[in-house]
């Protein structure tokens, strides 16, 4: 018996056509990947100059107490701290803690507790004497500036009423390029002192003028100028 193919099945008889295939983009062009790759790399960049600048610290000796002008600096008095600078030449200004402290030196000017010793705060291994010279003097004719180490003149002003005569009231210099020992802050927990007093070292040479300087000193106002 014939059989009657029906002619709307006819196509399905057919092979399928393959879907139609569309390109798709690289993974490696997403920028999105990119991106992502960017971020990596700086993170791991900023991590490298961290641990970097880390190692950069360099071992310097630092005051275990409080050093006076004078004094032979030993091991016994120092401690070793890793500290970073930000130049070669400002570490270059401090004694470094890989050896120990130049044998026989002597401080030239105090040192703080908690402070970096300055190679230029050591004088000669021989020790020099110095006479200690307290001056007080009102807080407005003390530079800002002025501390432990400072180089000062000291000046003197006689009072109008030691003199008689107001043009008799000439500052002398008394003290030329004197070291200060100690110069501690006006004031107390009660309130600000109108007077400080500084101590300043006068060396041999100049311990001949004590006399007249100390006369002049008791019997004036005291000024200190800086030179810079």
């Amino acid at each position: 018996m014939a059989v009657s193919i029906d002619p709307r099945t006819r196509g399905n008889s057919a092979q399928a056509s393959p879907p139609a295939s569309r390109l798709e983009r690289s993974r490696w062009r997403d920028p999105r990947l990119a991106v992502g790759l960017a971020l990596v790399a700086l993170s791991a960049l900023l991590g490298a100059r961290v641990l970097g600048s880390a190692d950069e610290s360099v071992g310097v000796w630092v005051a275990k107490r409080d050093l006076d002008s004078g004094r032979p600096l030993t091991t016994e008095d120092v401690m070793s701290r890793q500290v970073r600078f930000a130049a070669q030449r400002d570490a270059d200004s401090y004694l470094s803690s890989d050896q120990p402290p130049p044998a026989g030196a002597v401080l030239s000017r105090a040192v703080g507790a908690g402070e970096i010793v300055p190679r230029q705060a050591l004088g000669s291994t021989s020790r020099t004497a110095v006479t200690e010279v307290p001056l007080s003097v009102n807080t407005d004719a003390v530079p800002s500036t002025v501390g432990t180490g400072s180089v000062v003149d000291v000046w003197v002003t006689p009072e109008q009423a030691a003199t008689g005569r107001p043009e008799a009231r000439r500052s002398v210099l008394v003290f030329d390029d004197v070291s200060v020992v100690s110069a501690p802050r006006a004031g107390s927990s009660l309130g600000p002192s109108a007077t400080r007093q500084v101590i300043v070292g006068v060396s041999d040479t100049q311990a001949s003028a004590l006399p007249t300087a100390l006369t002049a000193l008791a019997g004036g106002a005291v000024t200190l100028t800086v030179t810079r």
